[in-house]
């Protein structure tokens, strides 16, 4: 399939229905194609009530994901899991995530905002405005850096889920069949 770069990126809080779709993104990202994690990513912050799961789609293309949740001090707010499919990694997928998950916590009432970025992803995140929060460190045996954003004043982030009642999940090859998932 031809990618479009003007495709519109649209990214939205996972409803139940959407939940399987944010997981395989993870799984495909995080277990087959990094080897970070061995059999699942998924852990016991999934099953907070206050973490909210970010789904972002290109068209009617799931792209990738991200998940923030409160930490106990209070006002901040810790973003992680952020994956995007290969084929997605040049759009502005990975950016409106990113954005999505700031506007979301600071609409929350979240002042600031943490991650672990893998050292690869410094820079991206930097050009967001966050910054470099301490020494790198090692997460799942990978290199990453503490970074933090200040929330006040971050930009909203209006988006939705697309209009299309069908989403594709698409295999991690080109030679397979996309997962129809109905909406």
């Amino acid at each position: 399939m031809a990618e479009n770069p003007s495709m519109p990126v649209s990214c939205w809080a996972a409803r139940p229905e959407d939940m399987a779709c944010h997981y395989a993104i993870r799984q495909r990202v995080f277990v087959e194609e990094q080897g970070v994690m061995v059999f699942t990513d998924l852990d016991s912050v999934d099953d907070q009530k206050t973490t909210i799961h970010v789904v972002a789609a290109r068209g009617n293309q799931l792209a990738g994901t991200v998940r923030l949740y409160p930490l106990a001090d209070e006002g901040v707010w810790k973003g992680d899991r952020l994956a995007v499919l290969p084929r997605h990694r040049s759009s502005l997928a990975g950016l409106r995530l990113v954005r999505f998950a700031v506007a979301t916590a600071a609409a929350a009432g979240g002042q600031e905002m943490v991650a672990s970025v893998q050292t690869a992803n410094t820079v991206f995140f930097e050009r967001l405005g966050w910054y470099r929060d301490g020494p790198e460190i090692s997460y799942y045996g990978l290199p990453h850096q503490p970074m933090r954003i200040a929330l006040p004043g971050a930009v909203a982030a209006a988006s939705g889920r697309p209009e299309s009642p069908e989403l594709l999940l698409p295999y991690m090859t080109a030679e397979d069949s996309p997962i129809l998932v109905a909406g």
